[in-house]
C-alpha cells in the first residue's frame, strides 16, 4: 500500500508477527529453522495466547515419512538456533491443513492455537 509519504507500507504479513512480552518475534524466522530439522517436512509457526506474555510462538509440524522426532526434540533443536524468547512454547506435531494447491492454512492453525489455549485442541 503506498503511502502519501511515497513509502510503501506492507500489511499483509502483520499476522506473522508475534508478540511475546514486548519482544517482537517473526513467524518465518522461526519456520526456517524449524525446516533445518531433518525430520521436518513443513513447519507453520502462529501466535498462540498466553496470560503472563500475551502472545507465545506455537509450532506446527509435519514430519516426513519414515521420520521421528518428539516435541522436545523440536524445542531443544529451536533452543540451539534461536533466542530463548523465540523458541516455540508448544509444539504439535500433526498433519498441517492445505488448501488444494498446497497452501498451509494458517488461519486454521490460529484458531487450534486458541483451542490449545484454553486446554481444547489435543
Amino acid at each position: 500500500m503506498c503511502q502519501p509519504d511515497g513509502y510503501a507500507k506492507i500489511t499483509d504479513r502483520s499476522k506473522d508477527v508475534i508478540i511475546s512480552g514486548g519482544e517482537n518475534i517473526s513467524s518465518l524466522e522461526v519456520e526456517e529453522v524449524l525446516y533445518r530439522h531433518a525430520a521436518v517436512l513443513t513447519a507453520a509457526v502462529v501466535a498462540k495466547p498466553d496470560p503472563r506474555w500475551q502472545e507465545v510462538p506455537c509450532a506446527f509440524i509435519e514430519l516426513k515419512e519414515g521420520m521421528t522426532a518428539s516435541e522436545a526434540e523440536i524445542m531443544e533443536f529451536c533452543r540451539e538456533h534461536l533466542a530463548r524468547f523465540k523458541v516455540p512454547k508448544d509444539v504439535v506435531i500433526t498433519e498441517i491443513p492445505k488448501t488444494s494447491t498446497g497452501k498451509l492454512q494458517k488461519f486454521v492453525l490460529r484458531e487450534w492455537a486458541k483451542e490449545r489455549a484454553t486446554g481444547g485442541f489435543n
